[in-house]
């Protein structure tokens, strides 16, 4: 990437952030991260995690519409890091493309969808491009809360048992949590990178109404074949939140949490040692599909897709569409605190992650250096920095009054997107040389687009069908669903808010 005066600034900031830490660093990991200029076609390295965040500028370029926030930066200094990118050693930039190219597979978007798919197309032998425009990890792929759940976006057990027969049922269930998370597990282990995985997860009820419907989900996965969960009492699940504010819970041994933009540049470090390639930086025009073939533009030159291109660009997948948007999105927060002031053990004493079952959900775990990582909310417009920290702090002493004066570090925001059906929109075009794409995961998809990523590989090398299985699922348009969020997302939750209020035994979460 051409180095502009605003490029160099941050370079140079993120330079010094690393030299302050460096000497918290053992020789081989410095040696590890020296470079931060790899050129095309060199294996970018594994991950680095730090044993705590360091302020530093951010080097990943952002979406205008959300935004960094760290307690010691004013809006004059450089964007500031997330907490994902300053708890990671610095990584290299990949630069544009410059002239055109032809190769078997184009993948359009750097985060896990594209990753994943790049990363078992190249093992599977495939010439593959990756192409982002922005930088790797600058999207939701390495924004979100890092929480690992079972489900297909909005889609449990229960909701797959009535609207597909048993068998497909159990299948899909079974693709979206047992192999969703089993992938994670083999793909760090098979190439040898760290991405912080903890396996388990809590779902707490606030209201004891919410119960009911946590014993009706455990018993629909037992009915598809799943054991993982359990369902306990508020007395036990002291033993792993220390809160009074929940009536209960579901105790799931699978799923769990993982630091994302670790787990994203793991896969891309895989990927490039296959011998993918990968240019930043590098935004896509537009996809020509003709009896010639299929050629993704880009403002440096045109990429000749052999074989297919593959669209995981989340929320901006509806621009490459023909007709309407399939999905709304919309705009959640995540925040970190300092060191917390006691042990996060004595908050969380299994280190197990939780969301809760409210409307506007809770989700938290606890993180390096003893903080607490704490999210929640969706919006239709992106809210200010500071009414985010205030929304999140007065969450936090909600579920933590014992913390009498919680703090925060860092806070951003993200953009996510969903459905109508509540389920991921999954397609192939049946041109010649296809298009797939995926997207609407509701915020929910952090193991499944790593999943997806295998099965869309899989279904072009012709291994299975399991990609076939995700596009049987029909998708209304959505009108100006690219500019619906301000007033939908608000009426929705308007709605959803008065029917709680009606029957607050009924779980419903946005």
């Amino acid at each position: 990437m051409t180095l502009n005066r605003r490029n160099f600034m941050l370079k140079s900031a993120a330079l010094s952030g690393a030299s302050a830490c460096a000497a918290l660093l053992p020789a081989p990991l410095l040696a590890r991260i020296a470079d931060l200029t790899g050129p095309v076609g060199q294996a970018a390295p594994a991950p680095v995690l730090l044993p705590d965040a360091h302020q530093t500028a951010s080097r990943l370029g952002l979406d205008p519409r959300i935004w960094n926030w760290h307690r010691d930066t004013s809006p004059a200094d450089p964007a500031p890091a997330n907490y994902y990118e300053a708890s990671l050693a610095a990584w290299p930039d990949f630069g544009p493309l410059a002239g055109d190219r032809t190769c078997d597979v184009v993948i359009v978007g750097g985060g896990l969808l594209g990753a994943s798919t790049a990363l078992h197309m190249a093992e599977a032998g495939l010439d593959v491009i990756l192409v982002e425009k922005d930088h790797i990890g600058s999207g939701a792929s390495g924004r979100n809360g890092g929480q690992l759940t079972p489900g297909l976006a909005r889609w449990e057990a229960e909701t797959m048992l009535d609207n597909l027969s048993a068998e497909d049922a159990q299948k899909l269930w079974r693709f979206a949590s047992v192999e969703a998370m089993e992938l994670l597990d083999a793909l760090s282990a098979r190439h040898g990178f760290e991405c912080d995985r903890k396996h388990g997860h809590i779902t707490a009820a606030v209201h004891a109404g919410h119960m009911g419907a946590l014993v009706q989900n455990a018993d629909a996965r037992r009915r598809l074949g799943d054991r993982a969960v359990r369902i306990i009492g508020p007395h036990e699940l002291q033993e792993y939140v220390r809160s009074d504010i929940y009536h209960g819970a579901a105790l799931d041994s699978s799923g769990g949490q993982v630091h994302p933009l670790a787990l994203l540049r793991g896969l891309i470090h895989a990927f490039t040692a296959q011998g993918g390639t990968v240019h930043d930086g590098t935004p896509v025009e537009k996809i020509e599909t003709d009896s010639a073939g299929t050629r993704v533009v880009t403002p440096g030159g045109v990429l000749h897709a052999r074989k297919a291109v593959v669209l995981g660009v989340h929320s901006a997948t509806g621009q490459f569409l023909p007709g309407s948007s399939t999905t709304v999105p919309f705009y959640t927060y995540v925040a970190v605190t300092p060191p917390l002031p006691v042990p996060a053990a004595e908050l969380l004493p299994a280190d197990l992650p939780v969301y809760d079952t409210q409307l506007q959900i809770d989700y938290y775990r606890a993180v390096r250096g003893n903080r607490l990582l704490f999210g929640g909310q969706g919006t239709g417009n992106s809210w200010s920095s500071r009414d985010v920290n205030n929304y999140l702090l007065e969450r936090i002493r909600t579920v933590f009054p014992q913390l009498e004066s919680p703090e925060l570090e860092y806070s951003w925001g993200g953009i996510s997107d969903i459905t109508l059906s509540g389920v991921t929109d999954c397609r192939k075009s049946d041109a010649a040389v296809p298009v797939y794409m995926a997207h609407g995961w509701s915020g929910h998809g952090v193991a499944q687009t790593v999943r997806i990523g295998k099965a869309i590989s899989d279904d072009l090398t012709g291994r299975n069908h399991d990609f076939a299985m995700l596009t049987r699922f029909e998708h209304a348009p959505i009108p100006m669903g690219d500019y619906l969020g301000p007033v939908a997302i608000p009426l929705v939750k308007g709605a959803l808010s008065l029917k709680s209020l009606v029957n607050p035994a009924d779980m419903v979460s946005f």
